[in-house]
């Protein structure tokens, strides 16, 4: 699930230094082509690709959504960069094929009984999944790719649950140890600490944003990234507190309020909708 200002608080990190990887020997291993080439992703609106609009503007608020609006996202660039290398290296080989399974607001109940079995028929040999379900993944032979929470400490509207993010955090670099996953360590990444890297509704990660937190998904996978994926921008100058003040009341009563009270009454803005890429289908 997310909470505003939180990003996905379904996801789950920590604060020890821990390296991104599995092993050295995977990366070293897949540092030139990398070995999957059915992979699904799972999750809610993080890994659907809110609010990821490369040849537009994000909407307002999700009340204004245009009709037909696909998001792309971190995990629609991730598998184009998969597919990328492995045409680069087998052009004659398999290729990659993709399928996302996330929708908005999807809890991890529904993620586990829902996704993971999907993912599982669809015969995926990678997924990426926000929530849990990873042992029956594993048990399945599958690589699974997790992903930790952000770190809120900047955010004065939410701090207070930075506790609590940490604590199911710790869980998931645990998890991760026993089954041998990924990890994917969004708390750690210095340059998600900027709000520019953030849509308005401070839920979602722009463009920008979904490009870095792909980067960051292949050095988790054990490959190179293409650039130096997590300098943080410059800094831009203080904002005033009356500004400060000003902003935090126009986000609660455009983005918070709305969510909490869908929240309070059993409703989420993904009710309605499918998965965007049902189909586990080549990439071009």
């Amino acid at each position: 699930m997310a909470l505003p200002g939180l990003g996905p608080l379904g996801a789950l990190g920590h604060t020890a230094e821990v390296d991104f990887t599995r092993s050295r020997d995977a990366h070293d291993a897949w540092s030139g082509q990398p070995p999957w080439r059915r992979y699904v992703a799972l999750g809610d609106s993080f890994t659907e690709g809110l609010w990821d609009v490369p040849d537009g503007e994000p909407p307002v608020t999700a009340e204004t959504e245009p009709p037909g609006l696909v998001c792309r996202g971190w995990a629609d660039l991730l598998a184009g960069h998969l597919a990328e290398r492995a045409r680069l290296t087998d052009p004659d080989g398999e290729p990659v094929r993709y399928a996302n399974l996330a929708v908005r607001g999807r809890l991890l109940g529904p993620i586990l009984t829902r996704q993971v079995p999907a993912a599982l028929e669809l015969g995926a040999d990678l997924v990426s999944l926000i929530g849990g379900g990873n042992d029956l993944l594993r048990s399945a032979g599958v690589d699974v790719l997790l992903g930790t929470g952000m770190d809120v400490k900047d955010s004065p509207l939410v701090r207070r649950s930075r506790g609590r993010v940490a604590v199911l955090n710790s869980h998931v670099w645990s998890i991760a140890r026993r089954h041998g996953a990924h990890v994917l360590d969004l708390w750690g990444m210095r340059s998600l600490r900027d709000w520019r890297m953030w849509a308005p509704d401070r839920i979602h990660l722009t463009t920008e944003g979904h490009r870095r937190v792909a980067q960051g998904a292949l050095v988790a996978l054990g490959l190179e990234p293409d650039d130096a994926w997590d300098d943080p921008l410059a800094p831009l100058p203080p904002l005033p507190r009356v500004a400060r003040v000003r902003a935090d009341a126009q986000w609660w009563r455009a983005h918070a309020y709305p969510w909490a009270t869908r929240r309070l009454r059993g409703r989420s803005s993904g009710d309605l909708r499918g998965p965007k890429r049902p189909e586990m289908l080549p990439l071009g």
